[in-house]
């Protein structure tokens, strides 16, 4: 039996240069993020199974002959990829309800990184954190047709709190954050995530984002130099100005595509504001999820009652990647 535990994840800066169609064509030559692992997790158990079928136990069940009639799309190319095919058990766990699809916090591509990591131990195979990574996004995007970037495979692989840059010629780059420890934990301290009660689909959003990409580069260059500001800002103890930063990127972010704010989530983010907060963003692609609130100490109490109606979800940043738990 093998487990393995992957983190999902927080994206500050960067969405939407992490598309192939972005950092191959940057002048840059590479498109940059900012985020961090969280302490919630996707489980992945693999067992041997006794006779030759394919069982999976996710929000749904399966008991199949064979892999070409595994119904869930992401574990079927992984056990394709990895080459297991018969006589398997997979069971799929996770710290947010399995039903709630479309949250922001890269609980697909957790998956992902997930069920290749388990799959590969399970064949007594050590896979690299860059390989996980590449292997979820060729699930993804080129076997499944998913119009995504590449940042959430990689935050949920590696872990902890890093710049990605994503290089023209194919290479990832994986800097850690340069920080005191009291200015990490001002910032942690000082962010909140709540809940909107709204899951999507965020394949629109995502769809009319990449089509924008050419018409939209130098916005998306805007986007990517916003990361560096945001390091530059931790490295010299200044995390107040990540959190106002928060707000320029939300404002911009709601001009990539319609759909990625709605009523609800204006309002929300607009009495958060009022009540103090310096900024925030909605998680993903937009159109639901998590709010992310930067608001200093002082401020919370006005922020958590202006958004008393919605579940606060606390949160600590996590180091490790998605690694095995158990092996036996």
């Amino acid at each position: 039996m093998i487990i393995s535990k992957t983190p999902l994840r927080c994206s500050f800066f960067g969405g939407g240069t992490d598309f192939r169609q972005y950092y191959e064509n940057a002048s840059s030559g590479f498109g940059c993020v900012l985020s961090t692992a969280l302490n919630m997790h996707v489980y992945i158990t693999v067992n041997k199974k006794f006779d030759d079928k394919i069982r999976l136990c996710y929000a749904g069940n399966e008991l199949v002959d064979s892999v070409e009639e595994v119904r869930h799309n992401i574990i079927r190319e992984a056990l394709k990829l990895t080459g297991v095919t018969r006589s398997i058990e997979i069971v799929y766990q996770a710290d947010i309800p399995l039903s709630t699809a479309g949250v922001g916090l890269a609980s697909s591509s957790a998956l992902a990184v997930g069920v290749l990591n388990a799959l590969h131990a399970y064949k007594g195979e050590y896979v690299r954190p860059d390989q996980l990574a590449r292997e979820a996004a060729h699930i993804e995007i080129d076997l499944l047709g998913q119009r995504i970037g590449i940042q959430d495979q990689f935050a949920v692989a590696f872990g902890g709190f890093n710049r990605y840059r994503f290089h023209r010629a194919g290479n990832v780059t994986v800097e850690p954050v340069l920080a005191s420890h009291a200015t990490l934990q001002t910032l942690w301290g000082n962010l909140l995530l709540f809940f909107t009660g709204l899951t999507r689909d965020s394949r629109q959003i995502l769809n009319e984002q990449q089509q924008s990409i050419a018409q939209k580069m130098a916005m998306l260059d805007e986007v990517a130099q916003m990361v560096d500001n945001a390091w530059d800002a931790l490295a010299q103890g200044d995390p107040d100005r990540v959190g106002a930063m928060l707000d320029e990127a939300w404002q911009r972010k709601k001009r990539f595509a319609q759909g990625v704010s709605t009523p609800l989530i204006d309002a929300m983010y607009g009495a958060a504001r009022q009540a103090g907060a310096l900024g925030g963003k909605i998680l993903g692609a937009g159109g639901g999820g998590f709010l992310l609130v930067y608001a200093a100490k002082d401020k919370q109490p006005a922020v958590r009652e202006a958004l008393s109606q919605y579940r606060e979800i606390p949160f600590v940043p996590e180091g490790q990647g998605s690694h095995i738990v158990f092996a036996d």
